[in-house]
């Protein structure tokens, strides 16, 4: 009997709804107050044969256990859901007919002013759990939640589930969630830390990417600048157009016997020059009116290659001038 006295103190009443308007029904459709009841432990109860009560008469001592019992509701057996798996819950519905079903209680819960409910182990003397619920609107709860009882409005009315499993979470806040399970700002520090290391990261790569790619640029450039592809090609192309030009006027200087060869070779040699010089084709702007002879195309300029001066013979003997006076 000991064994099983224990397992008892584990059940508790978790919640209690004295005005259940719009909540839960029953299998019936009927909206029925309702006490909840907790396994805190991590081992199976079955809570059958247990008594709910909302009768303040049982308290007194002087009872006999069939007399207590009376005053009392039972919870039947017969039904799986009266085992109670670790902090599962179990609802029972009060002021009902207990035919139609085995959650269904007798006792009665009343809506005016505080109402006691207690729950009792199967012996009918020994009390479990008790709670007084104060007087409550339409739809909302007394539950029990981190170590007190409060009054839970009705969006946070949780019948037959763990109260702060889902109530706490749905209804609170994030800030607040993280404030609990962080109160000491642990987490939130390190989080913070881990942020700022993760940029200062991808600050790192994205630099180093950026560095490998200017590098990879800078290497193309002077590539470029050592082997300028374009340039040379643009430079064959004039010296081929030179070369065919003065094959051209060579040849024909040749087929002038000579005489113009010089004056064709000239005309190279200075266009050549005049090229290189970038003044090529360079006008001052002013128009030329009259002619200007620069006799560079004069016979004698052109005949004097053809003219050797005359050079005294050693063996001839140069010519004294005459002079009238001296005899």
């Amino acid at each position: 009997m000991m064994m099983f006295a224990q397992g008892a103190k584990n059940i508790i009443i978790s919640e209690v709804q004295t005005q259940n308007i719009t909540g839960i029904k029953d299998a019936f459709g009927s909206n029925l107050p309702w006490v909840e009841l907790e396994n805190t432990s991590y081992t199976t109860y079955n809570v059958r044969g247990m008594y709910i009560t909302t009768n303040k008469a049982v308290l007194n001592q002087q009872l006999s256990a069939p007399e207590r019992i009376r005053l009392m509701s039972a919870i039947p057996s017969g039904d799986d859901r009266t085992s109670l798996g670790a902090r599962k819950h179990l609802l029972l519905y009060l002021g009902a007919n207990p035919a139609h079903g085995s959650l269904h209680l007798s006792a009665p819960l009343s809506a005016e002013g505080p109402q006691w409910v207690a729950l009792y182990n199967a012996n009918g003397v020994e009390l479990i759990d008790s709670v007084t619920v104060p007087a409550l609107l339409a739809d909302e709860s007394y539950a029990f939640l981190s170590g007190r009882w409060m009054v839970r409005e009705a969006r946070s009315v949780t019948p037959g589930i763990a109260n702060r499993a889902v109530a706490e979470s749905i209804h609170k806040s994030k800030i607040d969630k993280f404030k609990e399970h962080d109160p000491h700002g642990f987490a939130m520090a390190f989080m913070a830390m881990g942020i700022v290391f993760m940029c200062l990261a991808l600050l790192w790569l994205f630099f180093m990417l950026f560095g490998l790619l200017m590098r990879h640029l800078e290497t193309a450039k002077r590539v470029a600048y050592k082997q300028p592809i374009k340039p040379i090609t643009k430079t064959v192309e004039i010296t081929a157009e030179i070369g065919h030009k003065t094959s051209n006027i060579l040849q024909e200087g040749f087929d002038k016997k000579g005489i113009d060869m010089e004056v064709y070779m000239a005309v190279i040699g200075m266009a050549l020059r005049q090229y290189e010089d970038d003044v090529h084709d360079v006008e001052s702007g002013i128009i030329t009116i009259r002619p200007k002879d620069t006799e560079w195309d004069a016979e004698y300029s052109q005949m004097t290659h053809f003219h050797k001066p005359v050079v005294p013979s050693m063996h001839q003997s140069p010519a004294i001038p005459t002079n009238p006076e001296m005899k």
